[in-house]
């Protein structure tokens, strides 16, 4: 019988698991490789064996996404599977339309690439790449630490280096981020939650990432990556919409998905957009989602050091993926800005060097933010140099790690910080709370029920 032959349009994340989960083991079937996408360097490398497999024993080519066409065509490829996220609905067509005019299927992989879990598993996925999810996580997991249930978070994957070697990790302290040669962009979903003391597993191998999870977890929260949809099959799934980029649930993938299927949706940033924003998300929900729980919730922003920002010309570093993909002209060290009552915002563009001034190119949709891009080690050293040429009295640090720690900032520096609230009832603790109460216990996992403390 003639194998299907099959591309996967990646970006270094669910294309591998969905690689894993629905063909590595599969002999109907050949992947002649995987594109790339999205963030910078992560092509012209091999899947390595040790995770494609017996029927892979030499591996599987990582080529641009630029040279999709060309492939299809090289190499008779009868299907493409979309496997990334973060994309207009717009986007998504026009690929598709690019694979069937190459002579291919095109195909969206969903529900059947989750995994089922012998622990009861929490999913927090998006809307919108910055949404706030790991807020939302950690918000979470303190609620379910407060019941006496260890927490264990998987992280959606950020393989960005050596695969073989990226295949399970596991981090449970600063030390752990330090052995490892990460990206800013890894530091940044590990490091809140590791200071909050909960272990955090990712990986590229999610079946293995999950079976070692579960070890030591009574219950698994999934903190998604990007808009992506859980990797984990959830009993509890929650989305959270941004209330500044509203219509967003509409109209993007795969988070149009996540809106659709939540039983929880969390409107976040309700306390700095329009009244209006905010209703707008309600009504979509009411339309496409009407059995989930619509929680009205607060992203506080808070600065280190205000003194650092009052009455002072700050340049102001946030969130890379935010700002770029995400497509968010300004994120919380605006805000804090705004709120602590800087004098002036620092346009980075004259001082910005190498990918840093390209990526201004690209997104010409950023304010007068410097995005924090470090995924790989000349990035880094163009990003510190970006900080320190650039004519500002203090630096704003609104990014999820605390940049003074990899980069040599030569001015003084604030980190600001933002914690999920919420504003009204219904209360996301409350929801969480009837999760564990009536939920967890005819679980069948025997731990949660036999003396853990869940209702």
């Amino acid at each position: 019988m003639k194998r299907a032959r099959i591309l996967i349009l990646g970006a270094a994340g669910r294309d591998f698991h969905d690689f894993n989960v629905l063909f590595r083991h599969d002999p109907s079937f050949e992947v002649v490789g995987f594109t790339a996408a999205q963030i910078p360097r992560i092509a012209c490398r091999t899947y390595p064996p040790v995770l494609s497999g017996e029927l892979y024993p030499q591996g599987i080519p990582i080529w641009p996404e630029i040279e999709m066409e060309s492939l299809i065509k090289d190499h008779l490829v009868d299907r493409c599977i979309l496997a990334y996220s973060d994309l207009s609905h717009q986007t998504v067509m026009n690929l598709a339309a690019r694979v069937l005019a190459a002579g291919a299927d095109f195909e969206l992989a969903g529900m059947r690439t989750m995994i089922e879990s012998k622990r009861p598993v929490i999913a927090v996925c998006a809307v919108r790449t910055g949404a706030g999810k790991s807020q939302v996580t950690r918000y979470i997991v303190d609620v379910l630490r407060s019941r006496g249930l260890k927490t264990v978070i998987l992280r959606h994957p950020m393989p960005y280096g050596n695969l073989a070697k990226e295949t399970v990790q596991r981090f449970a302290s600063p030390s752990d981020l330090d052995v490892e040669s990460l990206t800013i962009e890894e530091r940044e979903e590990y490091e809140a939650h590791i200071k909050k003391g909960t272990v955090v597993y990712a990986g590229v191998d999610y079946e293995a990432v999950l079976r070692l999870a579960e070890k030591e977890a009574d219950i698994i929260v999934w903190d998604g990556g990007n808009n992506d949809l859980p990797f984990i099959r959830p009993d509890l799934w929650i989305t959270v919409a941004d209330a500044l980029r509203p219509g967003h649930e509409t109209t993007y993938y795969p988070g149009s998905v996540n809106f659709r299927k939540a039983e929880i949706i969390v409107i976040n940033k309700a306390n700095s957009a329009p009244v209006e924003a905010v209703a707008s998300i309600r009504a979509s929900a009411a339309l496409l989602n009407p059995c989930a729980r619509v929680i009205r919730a607060a992203s506080q922003v808070v600065a280190q050091d205000p003194e650092l920002i009052r009455g002072k010309r700050v340049l102001v570093i946030e969130d890379g993926p935010t700002l770029t993909h995400g497509g968010m002209s300004f994120g919380a060290g605006v805000v804090a800005a705004g709120i602590y009552k800087a004098r002036e915002i620092v346009d980075p563009r004259p001082s910005a060097q190498g990918s840093i001034k390209d990526a201004f190119e690209k997104y010409r949709h950023m304010g007068d933010v410097l995005p924090a891009l470090g995924y790989y080690p000349e990035q880094i050293r163009e990003l510190e140099e970006s900080v320190n040429d650039a004519d500002a009295d203090t630096v704003v640090v609104a990014t999820p790690v605390d940049l003074r720690h990899i980069i040599r900032i030569n001015k003084p520096a604030t980190l600001v910080t933002y914690e999920l609230e919420d504003m009204e009832k219904p209360l996301l603790r409350d929801e969480i709370e009837y999760f564990v109460r009536w939920r967890l216990v005819p679980f069948k996992d025997e731990r949660l029920t036999s003396g853990n403390p869940v209702g």
